[in-house]
């Protein structure tokens, strides 16, 4: 039986990369390979692109608003043996659930790559629906590193260079000049980002 699987580590962690090279490993080996990625990722347009420059088209990109059962997407899932998704974590909940539906019932195996959690720290509607019907939940084996040099596991926002956890959830990485992302680790986070943020436990710990 084929699976739902979830890939996820924190921003910069190699996960547009490590999907390109599955996508073209399968092909390689005559699977029908069928890439999404939701629109609401206007990054690269139709078109994957991985920090480190190699890129791929996807075969579709679908809206918040779009179901994967809509007669031109199911067509399109029908004939396919996987189904990978980039940025997954932007899916709709009933888009995950549709997945789950689609792995289980046409045997097609779903791979989705994102986020864990949002620059607040929260999980995504998409990556929580994700963690609760995945059969399979994995750490991408790209680790990405905190400035500090520990494990990064959280993904900053800064606003002219300084922390924030103000703001739209979703803000695409180089979509506004004056936003950037920063992978931190739980000790940089909860230091740069939390504390400053919250004057109670600010004020708790720096007495």
């Amino acid at each position: 039986m084929a699976k739902l699987i979830y890939f996820y580590s924190a921003m910069k962690g190699g996960k547009s990369s490590i999907l390109i090279s599955i996508a073209y490993n399968l092909e390689e080996n005559q699977q029908r390979v069928l890439v999404v990625k939701p629109s609401i990722d206007t990054k690269g347009d139709d078109t994957i692109i991985s920090r480190a420059g190699a890129g791929r088209k996807v075969d579709f990109c679908i809206d918040k608003e779009e179901s994967f059962f809509s007669d031109e997407n199911f067509s399109k899932i029908f004939n396919s043996e996987v189904i990978i998704i980039d940025e997954a974590q932007f899916l709709t909940k009933n888009q995950v659930e549709e997945l789950w539906i689609i792995s289980k019932k046409l045997n097609t195996q779903v791979m989705g790559f994102g986020l864990r959690a949002n620059f607040k720290g929260q999980l995504f509607e998409g990556s929580q629906r994700f963690f609760e019907l995945a059969d399979e939940i994995s750490e991408l084996p790209v680790i990405p590193s905190c400035k500090c040099g520990k494990k990064a596991l959280f993904n900053a926002r800064m606003v002219n260079g300084k922390y924030t956890m103000a703001g739209e959830e979703c803000v695409i990485d180089g979509s506004q000049s004056e936003i950037t992302y920063e992978p931190l680790c739980g000790e940089c986070y909860l230091s740069k980002v939390v504390l400053p943020e919250n004057k109670m436990y600010f004020k708790r710990f720096h007495q």
